[in-house]
């Protein structure tokens, strides 16, 4: 199974995950989504896998809480798009993709450990 991870390469919880994968041998790769942001495409598909595009952002950012309101108030898929297309920092991470397409967010060794069915 290929993994891709996706996050920031200062993020200390993309660290934690991408060594948490190279201690289980779990081939991976890393983007880093401010060098190579992802399409519009794949954050669609990212939003629809996590639950709309609200569910993508980390709300608890300082990046976040430094937008106008009326940035933050995105009322269309296409907002949102362009939103975080220009501040890819919003999205929470690590986001995760396995060859299989299916994708999740954050980083914690027991959902790793499920996740890859390993280190049970």
């Amino acid at each position: 199974m290929t993994t891709t991870v996706y996050g920031l390469k200062n993020c200390d919880t993309c660290k934690k995950a991408r060594k948490w994968l190279d201690r289980f041998e779990v081939a991976h790769a890393f983007v880093d989504y401010r060098d190579t942001p992802p399409s519009p495409e794949t954050l669609i598909d990212w939003a629809g896998q996590a639950g709309g595009f609200a569910a993508l952002v980390n709300k608890s950012s300082t990046t976040w809480r430094q937008l106008p309101e009326n940035r933050k108030a995105a009322a269309s898929d296409a907002e949102w798009k362009l939103l975080l297309r220009e501040h890819p920092q919003l999205i929470k991470r690590p986001v995760v993709v396995t060859d299989d397409g299916v994708m999740t967010q954050g980083f914690s060794d027991n959902g790793f450990k499920q996740r890859f069915g390993v280190g049970a």
